[in-house]
């Protein structure tokens, strides 16, 4: 049920909310308890992969101190905490033939205790990134589509047998977008793959990120099969993919901006959500690419359609979308915040490609319910403080922009849910934990609570405590729910209906520009990529 209280709105009492942390980012101990290296460990160690030159190998030191980070969840009064699994800490060579790491499987085994008895729901991805360095020694992982959909339902059937008489919640794969194009394209992440020779030795830019994707959403497909035949009657979770992209809207009302808008759609989520949901490629990626895009088999298509219980959306910022430019994994279109008046869409965060813009949050949410037509969980949202590193402690745990952000983005959710009808169950916070940020190292700081990398004492954040705040006042108290209603589903209202072209949303906008101007724009439902790209890149 979603009531309508005054003077505010709720949720239902069954809404999931908490944070969201990953296992490379937070864990450390890369040589400890039998884990295996992954391909994340030697590459951030590598002179040059990460902003700072530091690497993973104590990141938060959750490895050791996951107990005082259940005890933080529970001070904030989550519901749920979404966690990832290192791979090559459960088999630390990868592969279906290798043997399973007990000591790893206890490490996982006993955290997850320790959420439930706390009444902390764990909401657990199977893979966030860390591929086990061995696949790709062994052979080249996520290009080698034959060998790794193997070993990836293989790894994810021991934690299905291992986990899920107490994980009801399932995420196959973290942004595949990011796997594909940052570690395979752009060279940014690990493996670092990229036609760059001044980046890496090896890789085609122009040919593996496709075969990459292609290879992901497989791999994610049949873990699912795996769970749905094999796990699902018997355990009752749920299973899906969560996928990255932003919200952005085209520069102007030009139909070439509009229809470059969708292009960038298509390529940014059409790309993996296409397939998964409707069965199929998005037609520009056919045409731009040609025989470079892997066709899946018919077999392998059934398999691949329908294949998540809901929508997983990470997203963090909006772009305005311009025709032009030859990046295809952009959809050949140029992303920009300047408006054409010169000011800018909103607060601009320590990251290069992130900006505060909460009503593109909403329209995200409107395009990807009305488009796909599947419930929605937000498993990842968040915002860096533009310097926040170079400040003294008090100064960063007073974090206005990161509340301001949050704050928008609250707003904007339940609005989705009540007035739009979009029928969202889920939202995490990123992060738990300022943590190894990837390329970016520690510079960069998008935890909620304050990590002091000598000392690892953690502290609160007022984004922390807004959050919690928030959500404790605004989802439904058992004793608020009518006797009569059956809480199965939040039951969306009537969805908006909005005129569309080739997707594209052309519902009106009015926004304050910087000059105080109203500025008045189409809104246009398209994603762009989200990933944690580094302020260096120039993105």
């Amino acid at each position: 049920m979603i009531a309508k209280s005054s003077p505010q709105y709720k949720l239902p009492s069954d809404f999931i909310w908490g944070f969201a942390t990953a296992s490379f980012q937070i864990e450390g101990s890369t040589d400890v308890g039998g884990r295996g290296k992954s391909i994340w460990d030697d590459f951030s160690r590598t002179p040059g992969k990460t902003m700072d030159g530091r690497n993973g190998d104590v990141a938060t030191d959750s490895y050791n101190r996951w107990r005082e980070d259940i005890d933080l969840l529970v001070s904030y009064g989550v519901k749920s905490y979404r966690f990832s699994l290192s791979w090559s800490r459960i088999i630390p060579l990868g592969g279906r033939d290798d043997p399973v790491n007990e000591e790893g499987i206890k490490f996982y085994s006993d955290f997850i205790d320790g959420l439930l008895e706390k009444g902390i729901t764990p909401f657990v991805t199977l893979y966030h990134w860390d591929l086990p360095q061995a696949l790709h020694d062994r052979y080249l992982g996520w290009l080698n589509k034959d060998e790794i959909v193997q070993d990836y339902t293989r790894y994810a059937r021991v934690c299905f047998e291992r986990f899920g008489d107490r994980v009801k919640h399932w995420l196959t794969m973290n942004e595949p977008w990011c796997i594909s194009v940052l570690g395979y394209g752009r060279g940014v992440f690990a493996p670092g793959r990229s036609s760059d020779r001044m980046r890496s030795t090896e890789g085609d830019s122009s040919t593996e990120p496709w075969i990459v994707g292609h290879s992901v959403i497989l791999s994610h497909a049949y873990a699912v099969k795996a769970y749905r035949e094999e796990f699902k009657e018997k355990q009752g979770g749920q299973i899906g993919i969560t996928l990255n992209g932003d919200w952005a809207m085209p520069y102007d009302d030009s139909p070439e901006n509009i229809e470059a808008a969708q292009h960038a759609l298509d390529v940014a989520i059409g790309w993996f959500a296409d397939p998964v949901y409707l069965g199929s490629y998005p037609a520009y990626m056919k045409e731009m690419l040609g025989d470079r895009l892997p066709a899946f088999t018919d077999e392998e298509l059934k398999v691949v359609s329908g294949s998540s219980d809901f929508y997983g959306m990470n997203t963090y910022t909006t772009n305005l979308c311009k025709a032009g430019g030859d990046d295809e994994f952009q959809g050949k279109t140029e992303y920009t915040f300047t408006r054409p008046d010169g000011t800018q869409l909103g607060t601009q965060a320590h990251c290069a490609w992130l900006q505060d813009y909460p009503q593109g949050f909403r329209d995200l949410l409107n395009y990807l319910y009305n488009r796909y037509k599947l419930p929605i969980y937000v498993t990842e949202n968040g915002f860096a403080v533009k310097d926040e590193n170079a400040m003294p402690l008090e100064q960063a745990l007073h974090d206005e922009p990161r509340v301001q952000y949050y704050r928008g983005v609250t707003q904007s959710l339940i609005s989705a849910v009540v007035e739009d009808g979009v029928d969202v169950r889920a939202y995490f916070g990123w992060s738990l934990l300022d943590n190894f940020e990837w390329a970016d190292g520690y510079v960069t700081r998008f935890g909620l609570t304050y990590v002091d990398y000598e000392t690892q004492k953690r502290y609160p954040k007022d984004s922390a405590k807004f959050v919690s705040k928030w959500f404790k006042e605004h989802i439904l108290s058992e004793e608020e729910v009518p006797p009569t209603t059956t809480e199965v589903a939040p039951k969306p209202v009537a969805v908006k209906k909005t005129a569309q072209t080739n997707g594209v949303s052309k519902r009106q906008s009015v926004s304050k520009g910087a000059n105080g101007k109203t500025v008045q724009k189409k809104k246009s439902p398209i994603a762009r990529v989200t990933a944690y790209i580094s302020t260096f890149l120039g993105l």
